[in-house]
């Protein structure tokens, strides 16, 4: 049995017995990582370390870590009521907006994962505040992400127009750039409809929810939050014995928070400012989102140390556990070559809409645990034998390998779901992991076929 065989072996047992055993599947991914490393490709711990992410690493606990801080002085309760405000209280626009806004931020270029670790937090706060799904929202936030990705003066555009460029290949940057925002359109509107966004078109119900249930901090739904505070208003009742006082109180309490969340403190304004900041470092003058978020989250502990302090403790560490163990694992298979050894059997086939759509599958597969343009990177060259032949039109293939080495990044995996999961508060992280495993699983299996019908089969370019 080759060596690169065993490596993927090794990974499916990682992920069974992640599954089924509850056990942190980073913490498996590292010992497998030392074992297959050791034992089978005869590396040193130097070149097993090397797929180590150590920027991921720096770029989860410093975007976590600043919101916490952001969260702890209310200022992400503060950009709430904001965007409500923004649009005059049509809580089911805000999806779309978060769509929206990170779409523009990419295209005009901004990395994918920069895009992400700026609006994700706001936006899942928002979804915990209101009820809406996360995973809804943190779809929303990754495909609006990749949907603007592939503008002719995005990161993702450039790097792929000029390895078809480089390797001679006629190209399109439009169509490129269109096939990429169709298809995550495509795809958030169906997440949008089946996880409950037509259901936020009672705008007055879900404001009047959320009111009802403030003092809840992870209600299930509207009925249960309903009737959690009825029952905590029978209980104050009763051990009070005066019922219009403690009817009173919670109203009063209501509207005291309130007022407090929607007025901006210098804490709140610093921390705007800082968020601000992390924009314009990032866009601007491209800076690194992780350690310029741990500055600001440092200088802001500095001036307001009580609203921080237990930030640290909020940082998402067992994520931060997961993605970098198997981050590692795949920077071992690329050092052994097994990445390199799948897709050039894949192209060796000699049926080039069969290899077309295999070279589509693992770009998906790979890319869910690894760098997108680093994908695209390898898959494009070894798809220019059979593009050579001219049975395969260039422009369709290469927007159908660029596609699926990127939407799939809603993976908890990839850098983007990476963040979304550490992003949201108030969720059980281990059942959010898994739904966007799954999530990820459905838009691995499904999305290469569709894009190489749709571009590949009929030949464009």
């Amino acid at each position: 049995m080759s060596a690169e065989l065993i490596s993927i072996l090794v990974l499916v047992v990682v992920f069974v017995i992640a599954t089924t055993r509850s056990i942190n599947m980073g913490a498996l991914a590292f010992a497998a990582a030392y074992g297959v490393g050791e034992l089978v490709a005869d590396f040193d711990a130097d070149k097993i370390f090397a797929g180590f992410p150590g920027d991921l690493f720096v770029v989860l606990v410093g975007v976590t870590y600043l919101f916490a801080i952001a969260r702890a002085n209310g200022t992400t309760d503060w950009l709430v009521h904001a965007s409500i405000r923004l649009v005059r209280g049509r809580v089911v626009l805000i999806p779309w907006v978060m769509f929206v806004l990170t779409g523009a931020l990419t295209a005009i270029g901004a990395v994918s994962p920069a895009a992400v670790a700026i609006v994700a937090p706001i936006a899942l706060s928002f979804a915990a505040r209101y009820q809406i799904s996360p995973l809804l929202m943190g779809a929303m936030v990754v495909h609006g992400a990749q949907g603007g990705g592939f503008s002719p003066i995005s990161i993702y555009g450039t790097i792929v127009n000029g390895i078809v460029e480089r390797e001679k290949l006629p190209g399109n940057e439009i169509a490129l750039f269109l096939a990429s925002l169709i298809v995550n359109l495509v795809i958030a509107a169906v997440v949008f409809v089946l996880f409950g966004g037509l259901k936020l078109r009672n705008d007055e119900s879900v404001t009047e929810t959320v009111s009802v249930s403030a003092s809840s901090s992870a209600p299930s739904s509207a009925s249960s939050s309903a009737s959690s505070s009825a029952s905590s208003a029978v209980s104050t009742s009763s051990s009070t014995g005066t019922g219009a006082d403690a009817k009173g109180a919670p109203e009063d309490r209501s509207e005291e928070a309130e007022d407090d969340t929607t007025r901006l403190n210098p804490a709140r304004m610093a921390t705007l400012a800082a968020l601000v900041a992390l924009v314009v470092a990032v866009l601007a003058f491209d800076l690194d989102a992780g350690l310029t978020s741990i500055t600001l989250a440092v200088l802001l502990s500095t001036c307001w140390p009580e609203d921080s302090r237990n930030a640290v403790t909020q940082i998402a560490w067992p994520t931060v556990l997961l993605i970098c163990g198997v981050l590692t694992y795949v920077g071992v298979l690329d050092e052994m070559g097994t990445i390199d050894w799948a897709g050039e059997g894949v192209s060796d086939i000699g049926v080039p809409l069969l290899s077309a759509v295999l070279l589509c599958y693992i770009g998906a597969l790979v890319s869910a645990f690894a760098s997108s343009v680093g994908i695209m990177g390898a898959l494009i060259p070894l798809a220019v034998p059979f593009l050579a032949q001219g049975e395969i039109g260039a422009v369709g293939m290469v927007a159908a390998l660029a596609v699926s080495a990127t939407v799939v990044d809603v993976s908890p995996f990839s850098t983007n779901g990476a963040l979304v999961l550490a992003a949201a508060p108030g969720v059980d992280r281990e059942r959010f992991f898994r739904q966007l495993m799954m999530y990820g699983g459905i838009v691995v299996a499904v999305v290469p076929a569709v894009v190489w019908l749709a571009l590949v089969v009929p030949g464009w370019g």
